[in-house]
């Protein structure tokens, strides 16, 4: 009896510890995987020359959350008054306490991946119909549902051609990762709200609010003083 038990014992061990192994290799795997990533984490609103004396602003949204819909309108406005005096990256924070905060971020890595032109048109369409994707409005319908509802969104938001690549987006583990990724990226710098703002690498006070055009004039005008460069009332568009 004695060797059978420790026969079994040993075998138990082995399998444990195999079993253990297993689980450690993969956690390195896919630490490994993701961070560092390989690309920065962000969506780059402007698309020009960036030197030294560029205004870094980096803003964390979550999609369906009303405070960075009501923050992005006069943030966008400052961003098209200065132009390439300023450099503007979003982020992706989708909070947890917004069911489907991860799927809407998620459809946005998929489109920047297809189209990144179409990513900023996504992220307006998402702030003007967040109540389709509120806890209120899916608390009935299942999560494959809702899914497939968001599909379908985005792809009448960017172009009803892209359906069948932004549905097979959310079958691909490349665009789970991205998205896990914006959401270590975001609290790894201690952000746990949305809006949050980062100038140059320092956060702005009060996370979680919003602020006007001329709260952000007053931010930014100062700087450009300061480097020796004029704050000029015209506006500089740009597509």
């Amino acid at each position: 009896m004695r060797t059978v038990k420790g026969t079994t014992f040993s075998s138990l061990s082995l399998v444990v510890f195999c079993l253990f192994a297993f689980v450690i290799v993969c956690q390195r795997t896919v630490k490994a995987q993701s961070l560092p990533p390989a690309k920065y984490d962000g969506f780059v609103y402007t698309n020009h020359r960036v030197d030294s004396d560029t205004i870094m602003i980096e803003a964390f949204f979550d999609p369906v959350c009303s405070d960075s819909r009501d923050a992005w309108p006069p943030l966008k406005q400052a961003i098209q008054h200065y132009g390439p005096r300023v450099m503007l990256t979003i982020h992706l924070l989708p909070l947890p306490y917004h069911d489907y905060a991860f799927a809407t971020s998620r459809a946005l890595h998929i489109v920047n991946l297809l189209n990144p032109s179409a990513t900023f048109r996504l992220l307006e369409s998402f702030f003007k119909h967040q109540e389709r994707f509120l806890t209120d409005q899916t608390l009935n319908m299942s999560k494959v549902a809702v899914v497939n509802d968001i599909v379908k969104f985005t792809a009448e938001s960017v172009g009803n051609s892209y359906y069948s690549a932004i549905k097979s987006g959310f079958n691909d583990s490349k665009t789970d990762l991205k998205t896990r990724v914006s959401f270590k990226y975001s609290t790894s710098r201690g952000v746990f709200g949305t809006p949050t703002f980062y100038i140059n690498g320092f956060a702005l006070p009060d996370p979680g609010s919003t602020r006007d055009y001329k709260g952000w004039r007053s931010i930014i005008d100062p700087l450009l003083v300061a480097q020796g460069r004029k704050s000029e009332n015209s506006p500089h568009l740009f597509l």
